[in-house]
């Protein structure tokens, strides 16, 4: 597989990516209505991933390929099962909370690879949207590094009010 072929697909490989995160985003912000900052943040992150979805979408068709419906599916399944098992447990709010966190930098790490592979391929313009869509995960990341721990003892406080 040449660098063309490998970015396309990783290209749809990100985007189903994107398609399952909009789903468990939507789940997840209908379910922290206690914790109103995170809730926020979580529908702003909405607005960022649907405009990377889009970004991916308008990449593919720009190099002349499609999305992958199969993987599309898979994401989602996978997402509504994670937040199917979440929502078993007390402190569904905390653990998804650090499950965001970690999904950040597997998001991060990927559009670290597909940047890289861009490049190598002479895709400048697909360099372009890749270091946004980089930019908004890294960005997110960092927001739930800095509130974790308070999101943390606000859990705590909540738990020892009931």
């Amino acid at each position: 597989m040449d660098q063309k072929e490998q970015i396309v697909v990783w290209l749809r490989d990100a985007h189903a990516m994107e398609v399952g995160t909009l789903d468990d985003l939507h789940n997840l912000a209908a379910r922290v209505g206690t914790f109103p900052e995170l809730q926020a943040r979580l529908r702003q992150h909405i607005e960022e991933t649907d405009g990377q979805e889009r970004r991916l979408k308008e990449l593919l068709e720009q190099l002349g390929a499609g999305t992958s419906v199969v993987k599309e599916a898979v994401s989602r399944v996978a997402g509504n099962v994670q937040a199917a098992v979440g929502s078993l447990f007390s402190d569904e709010v905390l653990k998804n909370t650090i499950a965001a966190y970690g999904f950040e930098h597997f998001e991060i790490g990927n559009y670290k690879a597909l940047i890289a592979t861009a490049a190598a391929a002479g895709e400048i313009g697909a360099v372009t949207v890749l270091e946004r869509n980089l930019r908004e995960e890294e960005e997110m990341a960092q927001w739930l590094d800095r509130q974790l721990p308070d999101i943390t003892a606000q859990y705590l406080r909540q738990g020892s009010n009931s």
